[in-house]
């Protein structure tokens, strides 16, 4: 899993005031939030309410709707992503979820007991044609099965 700052609110409002001015700017300063500090700190929620103008509602309901944004760090050393998505549950996801998240020792949202990964579900890769799918530490998993992850997460330790 990539390494990620610690929290700072100095920090958090450097990477807002470098994203304020663009269009539509919640996104953005979200998504560098969670690129910059693993995860989007309660504490930034006024900074960026503040920065755009909006209120502490407003920003929480981006953060909280959206799957992707955490709300604390993850724990694992890797990062897993599980296509949820309609392909990829049609190609036997739900069952393959479920080997997987056994093997692991976790659930979703979950670090797996040996704190080799943190595995979360996602709602499309984009790789349906090629289901079920997976990232692990933002790369892209085809075909997937548990071996496959297995695999996938021994390459990465390496």
């Amino acid at each position: 899993m990539p390494r990620h700052e610690p929290w700072s609110a100095d920090r958090a409002s450097g990477i807002i005031a470098e994203h304020s001015h663009l269009e539509g700017a919640t996104l953005p300063i979200l998504h560098a939030l969670q690129e910059t500090f693993g995860y989007v700190d309660s504490g930034a929620i006024p900074l960026i309410a503040d920065a755009l103008n909006m209120s502490n509602a407003e920003v929480f309901g981006c953060v909280s709707f959206y799957h992707d944004f955490r709300k604390e760090p993850a724990h694992g050393r890797h990062e897993v992503k599980l296509c949820r998505a309609e392909a990829c549950q049609a190609m036997g996801s739900d069952a393959l979820h479920r080997e997987i998240l056994g093997r692991l020792g976790c659930d979703w949202h979950g670090t797996a007991r040996d704190g080799s990964a943190h595995v979360e579900p996602v709602y499309c890769l984009g790789l349906c044609a090629n289901g079920p799918a997976a990232l692990v530490d933002g790369e892209p998993v085809a075909h997937l099965t548990a071996d496959a992850l297995e695999a996938a997460l021994t390459e990465v330790r390496q």
